[in-house]
């Protein structure tokens, strides 16, 4: 059977251009998995991946009408407040005239199912969770005309409502998947996923959503892990990223299995990246995978304040995610940090915590990274136990595309004001960061000069509006505060190095 997997064009927000909630979203390999197990099947296969080739939503529908599949399968990315322009997408698709049947599987949709199918007649079903064994299966049906609501993991909208023959069960043994498909982009890096899930259960995190609807981490042996590093090395690749939410994998078992693997890939003399949490590293880990081409590291430390560490269900410690930070440090390694500023529940109490959390481990130092850390908040999306909780609450307002997002009030209006003040100067911070010909352009060194001004000009204005929404009755009217600060900003910018360098926020 002729089937078109697609990975759809990607449309950056103007928002949330910064926001990494959604990465595990977009870097799963998800579409290369679906493609990789339906050629496996025996089905004619076409996997188009309009993030490398470049191709708009007008090529793609294009290149499919072309083809005629019989099914469209697609990895659906929430792009924010561009995911409109997807749905839009399948409408004009069947507008001219396609008649294949349209499956939705990834994160987004699955978190989102019934929502998905309530409102877009377009859809035709949706691979809940774990997805290339329900595609597989969805797949055989329509080639052999069978029962596709019969199939585990997949909905659809019936005349009753919406259908689903009962979850999919997460494979237990990832090893057990075939490679990734990829499409040739000529890229230097690649990504690669070498375990799937959590062991942990934030409360912000859709990664154990999608898989199980709670903690569940499953890890590839590192014997399959070396097996398709070497297929890459054969193409020319020699820096890899591991995409895992959860790289290293919990306790005693999960240290084993990634010092194995270390020994493994060390003769390779490749470099790599990860993501992990604060407790899983040790010296003896960090002495491994350095001295097998490690170099980067987002470090999920999330916030300051052990107050809303518990709130998060974050599951770990300050005193761990110090000892991290300098763990990392010691061997040469500068961690990027997952973090949290504002959460709905958050005091001017846990402001002041994270503000000392991230002077005390010097991580206000640099421009790029104090302008993330200063606008990153709790973006509540569906399906999360965050949603649901705030939901249960009565405090969600639903958001978004199909109220994908959940709006909450501050509990303290003082640290909305707050949020709503930084956010604004952090987003005018790194918009300016993007233009070649700024002083602060991110490619320029970001401890010196106009970069090292605007960022000691962001942790001042930070403190000081702290202190304000501490002493003062009334709060001065948020838009006439960010007009001033937008002028202050530039004035650092473009004028530091004429002036008095000692400049204080007023």
């Amino acid at each position: 059977m002729k089937i078109i997997v697609l990975e759809h064009p990607r449309i950056r927000s103007g928002l949330r251009f910064n926001d990494i909630a959604n990465t595990p979203l977009w870097s799963c390999l998800m579409g290369g998995y679906v493609a990789s197990a339906l050629k496996a099947a025996g089905h004619e296969v076409c996997f188009i991946d309009c993030t490398v080739n470049g191709w708009d939503f007008p090529k793609a529908a294009d290149e499919i009408t072309a083809f005629s599949p019989a099914l469209l399968a697609v990895n659906c990315v929430y792009m924010w407040e561009k995911t409109g322009a997807i749905f839009s997408f399948f409408q004009n698709l069947r507008s001219a005239g396609f008649k294949g049947h349209i499956n939705l599987f990834g994160f987004y949709p699955t978190l989102a199912y019934r929502t998905i199918l309530r409102f877009r007649g377009e859809v035709d079903t949706i691979s809940v969770g774990e997805c290339e064994i329900t595609v597989k299966e969805l797949a055989s049906c329509l080639e052999s005309f069978g029962r596709a609501g019969e199939i585990a993991g997949l909905a659809h909208w019936s005349g009753e409502g919406i259908h689903m023959a009962g979850p999919r069960s997460p494979h237990r043994d990832p090893d057990l998947f075939n490679l990734p498909l990829r499409a040739d982009g000529g890229f230097r890096t690649a990504s690669i996923l070498g375990s799937r899930g959590c062991y942990n259960h934030c409360s912000f995190c859709p990664v154990p959503s999608f898989y199980n609807q709670g903690p569940l981490w499953r890890g590839r042996s590192p014997e399959n892990i070396l097996l398709e590093m070497k297929s890459l090395i054969s193409t020319g690749i020699r820096d890899f990223y591991f995409a895992d939410p959860n790289f290293i994998g919990p306790g005693k078992k999960g240290k084993e299995r990634t010092l194995r693997l270390m020994e493994l890939i060390r003769p390779l003399q490749i470099t790599f990246g990860m993501e992990t949490r604060p407790e899983d590293l040790d010296e003896e880990i960090m002495e491994s995978l350095v001295s097998s081409g490690f170099t980067s590291m987002l470090l999920g430390v999330e916030s300051g304040s052990k107050t809303l560490l518990s709130r998060l269900s974050k599951g770990s410690t300050l005193n761990n995610s110090e000892r991290a930070i300098s763990l990392c440090r010691s061997f040469g390694i500068e961690p990027e940090i997952g973090f949290l500023m504002f959460v709905p529940d958050s005091t001017l109490s846990d402001l002041s915590e994270n503000l000392e959390f991230l002077r005390k481990n010097n991580l206000l130092n640099r421009l790029d990274r104090t302008a993330n850390l200063f606008s990153h908040n709790h973006i509540v999306l569906m399906g999360t136990s965050g949603y649901q909780r705030y939901e249960k609450e009565g405090r969600l307002i639903p958001a978004g595309y199909l109220g994908f997002e959940g709006e909450i009030e501050y509990a303290d209006e003082r640290v909305g004001w707050i949020q709503d003040v930084v956010v604004f100067a952090c987003h005018h911070v790194l918009r300016q960061s993007g233009f070649v010909d700024s002083p602060i352009h991110w490619r320029k060194p970001q401890e010196q000069g106009p970069a090292k001004w605007v960022n000691d000009y962001l942790v001042k204005m930070f403190e000081r509006l702290l202190k304000n929404a501490e002493s003062l009755k009334t709060l001065d009217e948020p838009e006439m505060v960010k007009k001033d600060i937008e002028m202050e900003i530039n004035r650092e910018i473009w004028e530091s190095p004429f002036k008095n360098k000692g400049f204080e926020p007023t």
